[in-house]
């Protein structure tokens, strides 16, 4: 795991490598263990590395790496969990090498394959490869967004790196906030992909890649999600009964844990005392022979405590286990180096963040976390209510007849943030994408509007429009290209691209990586990903996770029969009390309510202010 950067410019530039030194200094956080620079001898190309060792920890790990006489070099972030399989498939085909890296593994599937490289290769990453001889630098990231990279192209002057602030660190790009990105925060709660909160920048899409040449670049897109398996099967006289699917989950859990347990250092778990890092736990207690270690944040208000269940999990497993009690006091202290290290605002993160310190306090360097397993086995409750949603709306006709007027006035004129985000939904065509919109959202479409104006201007509307047309248009070719054979299985691919990929993975990078910490996620992973997509959704997706139990029964029946409880922190109850200090001085507009119940909402406007204040 490291930090990426680079500045590729048509002609030289006699700067480059003062661009790419600020980002490699402002990545140092991500790999406190190396560092290196390429520079190209017309100085067209600038490459920069900050190394976290996780393989191969000697010298010859060292990047930006080269290889065919240095004709191709490359700055690469993430693990290939595959490597050596690839590794030794090259070799019989006559390839040599000099390190023992994914690293170099990469760079001979490049040279062989050029852009078809990616679609060898598991894991996650995020990564750029120059070819000196045709002038070319290629730009991947991981098919399921794992791994973040963000680019600008500016008088054709590309410029990319591991996180927004290490380009905002070349002052070449201002610190002007989106409109689009704003009004994407304020809906969600963090910033939805190729968006990002600074205007000039975006963020390259999971699973695509591109090309840089001349000046100009080309996207594409090599991976997407897809349920049709399921219904391919069907189609052909084919099923997947319960016991089959039990052994698919298995069989496929093991094979990601074990490729996901590869390094050449320790690696802990993240144990929440939910099911699915409970999973992670019970399965490397059966693969690995190294002692375990796990760790866990615990809270001493009852109602969001976990660390009970956690502890006791780990003494079934006999893990090494460290638990870290935060109180709001503890909180309010960590705040302002959070601050520092949010890269784009986001309601979530603080969580990780916490258990990330603990977890580098102890010298690990590689956790796992049970991230992802929600998403696919159906453990929120939008895989309920959301079809609900949609399903009612269709059955009342006399509701859709009056459906607009009726919403514009509900988002409009109601007290009630929860109307008022009922309103934008009955705006809009009744769909699962419009329905899970209204489930997951935070402020509504006009409140989010009215927001962005408030903290740009009002002359910024007609823009706000025009890109929050263009931002639809472009959610409707996507939703074109799925195939979804039951409104459940789009509710998980909702899952999985939005929240997960833009909220979840993302804090996951940017926190885990603030401690010099490597995270895995094993439940997201693309092979694994292709052979669970096969199960129909109603074996897949049964509440409480069954599926994923009864794969999984070494997992102790007081975490099976639990509840689901969200990895969350006591912010309703702190938000208006010990960290008041936070809270009161926030911009908004006086006729958008922030009622303490629905804290989050006061919340998101706190961490993009002392975000703001940060940058």
């Amino acid at each position: 795991m490291c930090g990426i950067a680079g500045f590729l410019s048509q002609s030289g530039n006699h700067q480059s490598d003062k661009y790419v030194q600020l980002m490699q200094t402002s990545l140092q956080h991500r790999g406190p263990d190396d560092r290196g620079v390429y520079l190209s001898e017309d100085r067209t190309v600038a490459l920069a590395h900050t190394r976290l060792s996780i393989l191969d920890l000697s010298p010859n790990g060292h990047q930006p790496m080269s290889a065919a006489n240095q004709r191709y070099w490359i700055t690469f972030n993430g693990e290939i969990y595959n490597f050596l399989e690839l590794r030794e498939r090259l070799k019989g085909e006559g390839e040599t090498f000099v390190s023992h890296t994914d690293t170099e593994v990469i760079l001979k599937l490049y040279a062989k394959y050029k852009e078809n490289c990616v679609k060898h290769l598991r894991g996650m990453f995020a990564f750029a490869i120059w070819d000196d001889h045709e002038k070319v630098c290629f730009i991947a990231r991981d098919p399921l967004g794992i791994k973040p990279l963000y680019y600008c192209l500016r008088d054709s002057c590309l410029i990319f790196a591991s996180e927004l602030r290490a380009i905002l660190s070349t002052g070449i790009i201002s610190k002007q906030l989106s409109p689009i990105g704003l009004y994407s925060y304020f809906t969600n709660g963090s910033i939805s992909e190729p968006w990002t909160i600074i205007d000039g920048i975006r963020s390259l899409e999971a699973g695509s890649y591109l090309l840089w040449k001349e000046g100009r670049i080309q996207h594409k897109s090599y991976w997407q999600i897809d349920f049709s398996a399921s219904a391919n099967f069907a189609s052909n006289n084919q099923s997947i009964n319960i016991n089959q699917s039990i052994d698919k989950v298995r069989q496929a859990l093991i094979d990601s844990v074990q490729h996901h347990f590869i390094s050449d250092v320790p690696v802990g778990i993240f144990l929440s005392g939910g099911i699915d890092s409970t999973a992670l736990v019970a399965i490397a207690r059966q693969t690995q022979t190294n002692e375990l270690r796990t760790y866990s944040v615990a809270f001493d208000e009852e109602a969001w405590n976990e660390g009970n269940i956690a502890r006791q999990v780990a003494r079934e497993f006999g893990t090494v286990h460290t638990e870290y009690v935060l109180t709001a006091d503890i909180a309010k202290n960590l705040l302002p180096d959070y601050w520092r290290s949010l890269d784009q605002p986001t309601i979530d993160g603080f969580n990780t963040f916490c258990v990330a310190k603990i977890a580098h306090e102890d010298n690990m360097k590689v956790v796992l976390s049970g991230l992802g397993g929600d998403e696919i086995f159906g453990g929120y409750g939008t895989f309920q209510s959301v079809p609900q949603i949609f399903r009612r709306r269709q059955r009342l006709a006399f509701v859709n007849a009056i459906a607009s007027l009726l919403g514009r006035g509900l988002e409009s004129f109601s007290n009630s943030p929860k109307y008022r985000r009922l309103g934008a939904f009955l705006s809009k065509e009744n769909s699962i994408t419009n329905a899970y919109a209204l489930a997951r959202g935070v402020f509504s479409d006009h409140e989010s509007y009215q927001l962005v104006k408030s903290y740009l201007g009002d002359n910024i509307g007609n823009q706000l429009r025009h890109e929050i047309n263009l931002s639809l248009d472009s959610e409707k070719i996507v939703d074109q290209y799925q195939r979804f054979p039951t409104n459940e299985d789009q509710v998980s691919y909702l899952e999985l691209s939005r929240y997960m990929r833009n909220q979840l993975l993302r804090d996951s990078d940017v926190m885990s990586m603030k401690w010099g910490l490597e995270l895995r996620v094993p439940f997201v992973d693309s092979t694994l990903l292709s052979e669970i997509s096969q199960i129909p959704a109603g074996i897949r997706l049964q509440k409480n996770k069954s599926l994923l139990t009864k794969a999984i029964p070494e997992i102790p029946d007081y975490i099976a029969n639990r509840q689901k409880r969200g990895f969350t922190l006591p912010f309703e109850k702190w938000i208006n009390k010990e960290l008041r200090e936070y809270t009161m001085d926030i911009k908004v507009p006086i006729y958008i309510p922030l009622p303490p119940k629905q804290w989050y909402r006061r919340w998101s406007l706190v961490v993009l202010q002392n975000w703001w204040q940060s940058i």
